[in-house]
């Protein structure tokens, strides 16, 4: 009998974008207040050329946009018969199906999480899926959990049906 293709969860565009422009927020602060550290330690006639202040807000909106799209791509988990797999930018790990005890959703912080509890004691957060407000929305987020956690109980007690 062949595998079946296991099955991906991946942050939502907007999920992806808000994190995206949160970055880019951050780092539109930043350099933002570093503008404003310079000219007042360093006062010049006639101030800085205006361009300079749209330049250093909107510059880094857009890379933190873009950054979080292409980062965004690389985030996510995929359920096989191996187990659950987990990726993003900086970790990658594999919970297998015979260590995974419970499978739950929980609030961390603003948002909906999904736990994956191993034997050993240990819990997992999964980087997909997850649902909050505003852009962390994931309207489909109910019925992920109950697709991945029907793929643990048919692993975990039988097999999948057919």
């Amino acid at each position: 009998m062949e595998a079946a293709s296991p099955a991906t969860f991946r942050p939502t565009w907007q999920q992806v974008l808000g994190h995206g422009l949160y970055l880019g927020a951050l780092c539109a602060v930043a350099s933002v207040t570093t503008g404003l550290l310079v000219e007042l330690a360093w006062p010049r006639e006639g101030g800085p050329p205006g361009w300079m202040w749209p330049l250093l807000t909107l510059a880094p909106l857009l890379l933190g946009a873009m950054i979080g799209l292409v980062a965004g791509r690389r985030t996510g988990v995929e359920v096989g018969d191996g187990g659950i797999r987990t990726s993003s930018v900086f970790d990658e790990g594999v919970a297998p199906w015979n260590q995974v005890v419970d499978l739950r959703a929980e609030r961390r912080g603003r948002r909906t999480v999904i736990s994956v509890y191993l034997e050993s004691g240990t819990s997992v957060q999964l980087h997909a899926p997850y649902s909050g407000g505003l852009f962390a929305a994931d309207p489909q987020f109910e019925l992920k959990l109950f697709a991945l956690s029907h793929l643990w109980r048919s692993h975990r007690f039988g097999g999948l049906p057919s």
